[in-house]
């Protein structure tokens, strides 16, 4: 088993619903972003096209950030998602200058969003509930507390609101599908055969687990 995505570039429209579910559901502070979406112009007036490009942790099953860890704090689980386990986490940053896609952050300390009202009910609740370790990299997760939690009630991921990554469930036009990816019988696995999935920047040689529909 290997969880994986396949994002449908046709369908995004660049809504940043992604980058705001992925804020909502982890209470993500000020300057942390674990889901990005990349906005680019191509051509030339007036014929011009807009490029849209959402972007997130790719969990690669050669993960750099996995192999230049120190302390193993960065690790792969069996399912191929990737992790950094905070209490073994140094701050070193070096995970975060070995990924080629740039999706590692370095979380220094809590900041308010409203810095001369303090901090609101909301990130008050955040901070207990989920935590940002200060003083260590912090990534994209899958949600994968979703995921443990909903197939513990035997829901399967893609199938259930309950076990699926919060940018998912939160697309409004269904560009994102998630699920087992070395099941060959999958959407997933299905969607990146049928219409040529490819991950972003092969080149890198780290074998991704999320795959762009063109």
């Amino acid at each position: 088993m290997r969880w994986g995505m396949v994002i449908d570039l046709k369908k995004c429209v660049g809504c940043y619903s992604c980058t705001v579910s992925c804020k909502e559901e982890h209470f993500l502070p000020p300057g942390i972003f674990w889901n990005r979406v990349l906005i680019a112009h191509k051509g030339k007036y007036p014929v011009v096209t807009k490029e849209i490009l959402p972007v997130l942790c790719n969990h690669c099953k050669e993960a750099a950030c996995v192999e230049v860890c120190p302390t193993g704090a960065s690790h792969k689980r069996e399912d191929g998602i990737v992790l950094v386990d905070s209490d073994m986490c140094v701050g070193c940053k070096a995970c975060i200058v070995a990924c080629p896609y740039q999706h590692r952050s370095f979380f220094k300390s809590y900041m308010p969003y409203f810095k001369d009202s303090g901090y609101t009910p909301p990130e008050e609740l955040g901070m207990r509930l989920q935590p940002l370790p200060e003083g260590t990299a912090v990534k994209c997760t899958f949600c994968v507390e979703k995921i443990e939690d909903g197939m513990s009630k035997g829901l399967m991921p893609g199938d259930a609101f309950e076990a699926t990554p919060a940018c998912v469930t939160a697309c409004p036009t269904n560009a994102r599908v998630f699920g087992d990816i070395d099941d060959p019988e999958s959407e997933v696995s299905n969607l990146i055969r049928a219409r040529k999935g490819v991950p972003f920047h092969p080149e890198f040689e780290t074998e991704p687990s999320v795959f762009y529909i063109e």
